[in-house]
């Protein structure tokens, strides 16, 4: 048996608040395992204010029931990896081209959330985007970047990492290696931790949309 590949073209999916035209920044948020652009956006609702938050879906989706009712996204697994990080990482750079001609090369600042976290930082290791800002919330970062692999993701932004205490997901010794990693690094983290779970706490959102 011979495993052979082809790269086919595909239609990607995403969602947006606000008007790239005239939004103050631009915002891209990538959502965790499982879960739908639309319905992850909502949580940016509150507190997009005059900026354009675009949430891309993942490019492979799933049944999460055994009643084949409810739909989710994830962004890779295990199986035939280097070609679906490849493939992400072309689909984050094409959207943003995409977006900031229409957005006039406003600031851009990235959120991953869960699974996310991993896939926004892949993207800017191996991608072209250079945000001002990126926010990785409850997620881990990925085993196989090294620290001049970190360094040159997150070179010239700022860096926010959410945790919440209560998170059985993610444990806090997640939270804490992400920290030392960046730090070894150089990277300047902002640590926020909230009374919360595995979830988006509103106010820490706000905090860092500020």
């Amino acid at each position: 048996m011979e495993e052979r590949f082809i790269r086919v073209g595909r239609t990607a999916r995403f969602h947006q608040l606000g008007d790239p035209q005239t939004a103050g920044r631009l915002w891209v948020v990538v959502h965790g395992y499982g879960q739908l652009a639309r319905y992850f956006l909502n949580a940016f609702a509150p507190v997009a204010g005059a900026d354009a938050v675009v949430a891309p879906e993942g490019l492979s989706r799933f049944y999460l029931d055994d009643a084949h009712q409810r739909v989710g996204a994830t962004w890779m697994t295990r199986e035939d990896r280097e070609h679906e990080i490849d493939d992400h990482v072309r689909y984050l750079d094409a959207l943003i081209e995409l977006l900031q001609p229409t957005a006039g090369h406003r600031p851009l600042h990235v959120l991953g959330y869960s699974q996310g976290v991993a896939t926004v930082a892949r993207w800017l290791a191996r991608g072209r985007a250079r945000p001002a800002q990126v926010v990785l919330w409850g997620g881990g970062l990925p085993p196989e970047l090294q620290q001049g692999d970190l360094a040159a993701a997150f070179r010239g932004c700022s860096v926010d990492l959410v945790h919440g205490e209560h998170d059985t997901l993610v444990p806090r010794a997640q939270f804490e290696q992400n920290a030392e990693r960046l730090a070894f690094a150089g990277v300047p983290v902002q640590r926020h931790l909230f009374p919360g779970g595995h979830t988006l706490d509103p106010v820490v959102l706000r905090r860092c949309f500020g």
